[in-house]
């Protein structure tokens, strides 16, 4: 029988822990389990009766789910850090970890910056890079504006195969309502930590057991970048889990319990804290054809990690104008470059992103309202729709940019405001509708 040990709320003035709880037997190892974004610690529920006979359970909260209070996090490492802060106050130090999409992505990064920490790692329909920065910036676009109903709607799509979803409703409805209940800064600040995320070069520093699990039929992080998971962390193993799409554990529980009991107890190598699990009973696999297999695929590009550029200034300009102009603007411009705009473009690069645009005096909110004014003030409308995007990507709503035109319109003339109205109305109009 599975007993809570405790559950903790996060302190409204502590806003540096999460909300956790415990399942299991005080004096057993301690296995950390991690969500997904959008998600809570429930979507564990049906690997903690198994799990919980053999290991103490620890399942945390991502800020603002299932209740827990609304201290947005825009990094993983923020997030890792915050898990660590909770797992001292409760006198945890090295544990076992689990965890599904973001939440593999904390455990990747624990594992990395405090490997001494970490007994053994599943990473769960997990990658080394999310996607692209620029989806996740603009979920938060969509969030920032419409609220949470899109997200919550077009979930069960991503999270589960058409035919669970379709046998399945009350679960696919108490998956929604998570999404729905969920504080929606602290959301968009997590789409934000996963638009930073990317450890594809440091994936070989990965030194600790790890099983990469995922659905056979996942669309979000699916086989692909579970293999480039495998190729790049030493001895890795890939489980692939047929029938199951992002959710693995809802939509196939049995399954995803069998492959992490099989993991745990026969990677976790705990010789500073606890003796390792021994395998149950007659224990050998789990049921076919669901078997954790070592399946290395070939080396996967890792990106050089040398500078991009001549100096700090046009590295550190090129991240702040990915993360305000997205990727594809920056990349449309570096294609249109030659040898006679190269070194505009470097110089653009240095000085108005790597200097003006990463000083501290101003936040990106703040530079995004200036930089509306001072287009429609020169006249030069033609970069307007480029600003009303990067306004929207920085975090101004489309009543804030309403207020910053009308402001113009009193010291820039009505003329210039009008025809500033009309192409933002357009530009907000496209990024700010939900996908069908």
């Amino acid at each position: 029988m599975v007993r809570c040990e405790r559950v903790g709320r996060v302190s409204e003035t502590l806003p540096n822990t999460m909300q956790y709880r415990f399942d299991g037997p005080e004096d057993a190892p301690v296995l950390v389990i991690g969500p997904s974004l959008g998600t809570t610690w429930h979507m564990w529920d049906r690997q903690i009766p198994e799990l919980s006979k053999h290991w103490r359970i620890f399942r945390y909260d991502l800020p603002g789910h299932g209740g827990a209070p609304a201290h947005p996090a825009s990094a993983v490492t923020d997030l890792a850090d915050r898990l660590l802060a909770t797992l001292d106050s409760v006198g945890v130090q090295r544990f076992g970890y689990a965890g599904c999409s973001i939440g593999g992505a904390v455990g990747a990064d624990l594992a990395l910056r405090h490997p001494h920490r970490v007994a053994a790692l599943a990473l769960v329909a997990a990658s080394p890079r999310f996607g692209t920065a620029d989806e996740f910036r603009q979920r938060g676009v969509i969030v920032r504006s419409n609220g949470l109903e899109p997200i919550a709607r077009t979930s069960p799509e991503r999270w589960f195969t058409p035919g669970f979803a379709a046998a399945q409703p009350a679960i696919v409805e108490w998956a929604v309502q998570m999404v729905r209940t969920t504080d929606p800064g602290c959301y968009i600040a997590s789409c934000e930590a996963l638009a930073a995320f990317d450890i594809r070069a440091e994936l070989p520093r990965i030194g600790v057991p790890t099983l990469v699990l995922v659905g056979a039929e996942d669309k979000v992080t699916g086989p692909a970048e579970a293999r480039t998971l495998v190729a790049g962390i030493p001895d890795a193993r890939l489980a692939l889990v047929p029938g199951a799409s992002h959710l693995a554990p809802v939509e196939q529980p049995a399954a995803v319990t069998d492959l992490l009991l099989m993991h745990f107890s026969t990677a976790w190598q705990d010789t500073l804290a606890s003796t390792p699990v021994p395998p149950p009973p007659g224990f050998a696999a789990p049921f076919a054809p669901v078997v954790p297999v070592a399946e290395i695929a070939p080396a996967a590009y890792l990106p050089d990690a040398s500078p991009a550029g001549p100096d700090d200034r046009y590295d550190r300009g090129m991240k702040v104008r990915r993360e305000v102009l997205g990727d594809a603007h920056v990349d449309a411009a570096s294609a249109a470059s030659d040898g006679f705009t190269d070194d505009f473009q470097e110089l653009l690069t240095r000085y108005a992103w790597g200097e003006v645009w990463s000083r501290e005096g101003l936040d990106r909110r703040a530079r995004s309202c200036v930089s509306l004014t001072a287009v429609v003030a020169s006249g030069h409308l033609g970069g307007l729709a480029q600003h009303v995007r990067a306004a929207l990507r920085n975090g101004l709503t489309p009543v804030e940019i309403k207020e910053v035109l009308l402001q113009t319109a009193v010291y820039c003339g009505i003329p210039a405001a009008g025809a500033a109205f009309e192409i933002a109305q357009s530009v907000i109009q496209e990024e700010t509708t939900p996908p069908a």
